[in-house]
């Protein structure tokens, strides 16, 4: 892994008072290039052709760099100028997807916001259980061997793929069938893990090493398709059903109950100190919880997400929990730029940005 005093001595040389912000265009790009402006910043986004519309539609880009493949990113010629450009990129799930943790950890020299530390935590399910377990969370059952199915599992794959290819299986025979299926021979590909009743919340945190305080700003419940879908047409329901798909179409805003919010703060908090223990000095900045409330009102958190995730689109002009936090329309994307600012004027970026 890139050592943090490389990027130190790459951030020596920023013009402190021309910093950009940067980030790939998918994902939380609008929120993010607006949050910047607001806050005073330049930013960048980098498209590849079909999606460049989009920003030029909206006109919140500053600059917009065209690639054939977001892989150029990584390419030594490109970082070279996004540091001329002062460059700070913003991580998202297309970001970390498209470039992947691996080589985002060893090859990108840019300065990043956030911990890069953490992507391998996140990324690997065995590290990220150890993490959640070891922060107090209850968490899913998951089965090692397929022949212990014994009630409904999701087989779940590793990366931020937005939900996609995600099957159900209730017993080792139903498994076996989708199993071959889908050609899944490397158990290192997938997870099985159960299936929790309940209804879906994905708080969104924001951890400050500046002040040390965890901020709830938001949250969501995720769309899915065709899952959400099928679940309108329960009275014609059958075996032969279509297989249930995960793949994110939306996100819905929600709030939750007042007498849930000190178990929805504890998790984060818990989550931020165990973080500290494992990967010093811990996560930093934007993040969310995945979890599902039972009927006995208890959460089981099945995923972590460390960064901005796709359900802050929904709050880009702040959320009920975020206007009680700050007297301007915070968005996560807004306050990750307000971070930067903060610590550019305290001259702190290395407890920000790695």
């Amino acid at each position: 892994m890139i050592h943090q005093s490389e990027i130190s001595s790459i951030l020596d040389g920023y013009d402190r008072e021309k910093i950009t912000i940067a980030t790939i265009g998918s994902h939380t790009a609008l929120q993010i290039l607006k949050g910047a402006r607001d806050e005073g910043f330049k930013n960048m986004v980098i498209c590849k052709k079909g999606s460049a519309d989009v920003y030029r539609q909206f006109g919140l880009a500053d600059e917009l760099v065209i690639v054939e493949n977001y892989k150029q990113v990584l390419e030594t010629a490109f970082q070279e100028r996004l540091i001329e450009r002062n460059a700070i990129l913003i991580p998202h799930g297309s970001f970390v997807e498209y470039l992947s943790p691996a080589r985002i950890e060893n090859e990108l020299v840019v300065p990043m916001f956030g911990n890069r530390k953490v992507l391998d935590w996140e990324s690997d399910r065995n590290k990220e259980r150890e993490w959640l377990l070891r922060a107090g969370l209850r968490l899913p059952r998951e089965f090692k061997d397929p022949a212990d199915i014994d009630r409904l599992v999701m087989v779940k794959f590793p990366g931020a793929k937005g939900g996609r290819g995600y099957i159900l299986a209730s017993n080792p025979e139903e498994f076996e069938q989708k199993h071959k299926a889908l050609e899944l021979i490397d158990k290192e590909m997938y997870t099985l893990q159960e299936y929790v009743i309940g209804t879906r919340f994905y708080p969104h945190y924001f951890y400050s090493p500046l002040t040390d305080k965890v901020e709830l700003l938001s949250m969501d419940i995720r769309y899915e398709s065709n899952i959400d879908g099928i679940a309108r047409l329960s009275h014609i329901l059958q075996d032969s059903l279509p297989e249930p798909s995960f793949v994110v179409t939306g996100n819905l805003p929600v709030v939750i109950r007042e007498s849930l919010l000190p178990r929805v703060l504890e998790m984060g908090q818990k989550v931020i100190e165990t973080s500290r223990e494992l990967f010093s000095p811990g996560l930093t900045g934007p993040f969310c919880i995945e979890t599902v409330c039972t009927e006995d009102l208890e959460f089981i958190a099945f995923e972590i997400s460390a960064r901005i995730v796709a359900g802050t689109n929904l709050f880009i002009n702040g959320s009920p929990y975020s206007q009680l936090l700050y007297d301007v329309p915070m968005s996560t994307g807004r306050r990750i730029a307000r971070e930067v600012k903060e610590a550019i004027k305290g001259d702190l970026l290395d407890e920000v940005v790695y």
